[in-house]
């Protein structure tokens, strides 16, 4: 049986959305609400999106979609009755909700007609995988502002002081409480100073002088490597697709940016 509760959240979320522009169309009635017609395109549209989600046309489903219709025209007269309809801040959130729909019809027909080949995911993939080079390190760090703080520190593990005790000066809360323990990474996942310093250590090693990087001076300990494995290219498909999307997306707004008059 198929929820009424679910279907509602998802009309709610997202289908419904789209029906004041349908309510519009003069066409043939899908169910008369108090002599306001709900039109046929409304519900032919929300199944449409329903099945595309993988639901199973049935009579369930129609009468599910048809009671929630209902549901939603009852509250809009009511609404209506009260004057919110009227209220500015509602006619804004009303103007907002239309603006959204015209962009995301305009950017899924943008990506439709400039879609992303396989071809272009493999080869930003290639770029990924090698840029992450071929080694994972399991690494600890202390950070400090001062360039003599982190000196002093390695002066103590010269000593023979543990990392794990030095770490609590740090002023990263992410690793501070754990010994400085920053977990398995790649080089290329660090700033450029931290991952040239880390590639450089052999297991066991800390940095003899301070790295600097903008967010201030690390002592940085490498404790552990290990072959990097990464991820078969079916597995991030999605996330590259999605990733190349959005550069798209970014890409098309800032041409736009820059033909348009702003002031």
């Amino acid at each position: 049986m198929y929820k009424l509760s679910r279907l509602a959240a998802l009309l709610v979320a997202g289908a419904l959305v789209s029906a004041p522009a349908l309510a519009a169309d003069k066409g043939k009635a899908f169910v008369t609400v108090n002599g306001q017609a709900i039109p046929q395109a409304v519900y032919d549209t929300i199944l449409a999106e329903q099945k595309a989600k993988g639901v199973k046309e049935s009579p369930e489903l129609t009468n599910a979609i048809k009671e929630q219709l209902i549901a939603r025209e009852l509250l809009l007269q009511e609404a209506k009755k009260k004057g919110f309809d009227k209220k500015q801040d509602i006619q804004l959130q009303i103007e907002a909700a239309r603006q959204a729909v015209l962009v995301n019809a305009f950017l899924a027909d943008y990506m439709k007609t400039h879609a992303i080949s396989e071809a272009q995911l493999k080869a930003e993939y290639d770029l990924i995988k090698n840029s992450m080079g071929s080694t994972e390190y399991k690494s600890r760090h202390v950070l400090v502002d001062k360039e003599e703080d982190a000196k002093a520190i390695i002066a103590k593990l010269d000593k023979g002081e543990k990392f794990s005790e030095l770490a609590k000066q740090s002023k990263d809360p992410g690793s501070k409480d754990n010994g400085g323990d920053l977990g398995w990474s790649s080089a290329a996942a660090y700033v450029k100073p931290f991952g040239d310093a880390l590639g450089k250590l052999k297991k066991g090693e800390y940095t003899k002088t301070p790295v600097k990087s903008d967010f201030g001076y690390h002592v940085i300990q490498l404790d552990e490597t290990r072959p990097l494995n990464p991820p078969p290219f079916e597995q991030i498909k999605p996330q590259l697709q999605q990733r190349a999307g959005q550069q798209k997306i970014d890409s098309l707004v800032k041409e736009l940016r820059d033909k348009a008059k702003v002031n």
